[in-house]
């Protein structure tokens, strides 16, 4: 018997703190080392993107402005969140 969409209750799951007392979701929401992986490999594929475009005869400047604005956003969004990774320090 197959049951339609939405029969079945679903369960929230509450988050977990981790070893280095980062939150760990058991579904649907990345930890803070999944989410800045996606984010380093992203910034990496832009780096990518940019070198190609510059390579090319014509270079269309408004595309590439607007690659290197994202890719400083990304470098924005990394530090931040490896700044949240690192343990404050007790001087």
């Amino acid at each position: 018997m197959m049951r339609g969409r939405g029969s079945s209750p679903r369960i929230q799951q509450r988050p977990r703190r981790g070893e280095g007392g980062e939150l760990h979701h058991h579904r649907g929401t990345p930890t803070l080392q999944t989410r800045l992986a996606e984010l380093q490999a992203e910034h990496r594929a832009l780096d990518e993107a940019i070198l190609r475009l510059m390579e090319g005869p014509f270079v269309d400047q408004l595309r590439l402005t607007r690659l290197k604005k994202r890719k400083l956003q990304l470098k924005d969004t990394i530090a931040r969140l490896e700044s949240r990774l690192i343990p404050d320090l007790d001087a």
